[in-house]
């Protein structure tokens, strides 16, 4: 797969205002919206699903960030300009990269239940997905995009400014992890499930690094696999109910591993992208 160059066009609307941008203003700001999200979350034990506590609906806060900062240093036209990026799968020039999008999270997920068989771990027969796997595959897209226009949006290119590829997916990757914390403690996780959790999801990040500079900087592309990832996670088998964080965490993880070797720690594109 070859990386594909964005247009000058594509070029303006990533830089225009990214250079000023503050990374750690974004992330101070997210961490301060979540809080009343922690906050219901603590006094109620209800789920959204299993596995999902009130508290999930801090996905919300990304996007509301990013809104916020946006407004900011450019109105209503700079806001207007980062909710189109919803949609831009224009910008995916080569399909070939929906192959990754849409199959490397699957087939990590059924390479992972079948090492878990082989380790004899005890699982349940994996149900076929049925009519309500598209109704939830939506719900989920929902938040995804929500998210990601704030983590790809707004963050990720002032990020790939300053630091290279690999860098700034780590970095994103490591906030991303931890802001979760919160809702995967009220969701009962162990200390060791949350660690190796956070090892999945910071080479998650890395992955949709590589994808969002080799799919022209979409937002659109790092949201979908973003909810292909929590596809995943639900129906393993069944609700998530026997995900394990070590087996999927150290097979994404070698996966990141091979891309970057692969496609070059700087740009995770072979070529040196955009800004």
């Amino acid at each position: 797969m070859r990386p594909v160059r964005q247009s000058a066009a594509e070029k303006s609307s990533d830089t225009v205002g990214s250079a000023g941008r503050s990374p750690l203003i974004f992330f101070i700001l997210i961490f301060v919206l979540s809080i009343p999200f922690w906050l219901i979350g603590a006094v109620t034990s209800r789920e959204v699903l299993p596995g999902l506590p009130m508290s999930s609906f801090m996905w919300i806060c990304p996007v509301t960030a990013a809104a916020i900062l946006v407004y900011r240093e450019r109105e209503a036209a700079g806001v207007i300009e980062l909710l189109r990026r919803s949609f831009d799968y224009q910008r995916i020039r080569a399909n070939v990269w929906y192959t990754p999008l849409v199959l490397l999270m699957p087939g990590v997920t059924v390479l992972a239940y079948g090492l878990m068989r082989l380790m004899r771990q005890p699982l349940p027969a994996p149900q076929l997905p049925g009519p309500a796997t598209l109704a939830l595959f939506v719900a989920l897209s929902i938040a995804a995009l929500c998210e990601e226009l704030g983590w790809s949006g707004y963050v990720a290119d002032p990020m790939l400014k300053r630091f290279s590829a690999l860098e700034a997916g780590i970095l994103i990757g490591l906030v991303w992890a931890v802001w979760h914390w919160v809702p995967l403690v009220q969701a009962h996780r162990s200390a060791d499930w949350i660690g190796w959790w956070s090892l999945y999801t910071v080479a998650s990040r890395v992955l949709i690094i590589w994808l969002y500079n080799n799919t022209g900087r979409s937002v659109f592309a790092a949201a979908l696999y973003h909810d292909v990832m929590n596809l995943c996670w639900q129906l393993f088998p069944i609700h998530g109910s026997h995900w394990d964080p070590r087996v999927t965490g150290l097979l994404v993880t070698f996966v990141a591993a091979l891309v970057t070797v692969v496609w070059g720690p700087r740009s995770l594109a072979r070529c040196r992208t955009a800004g």
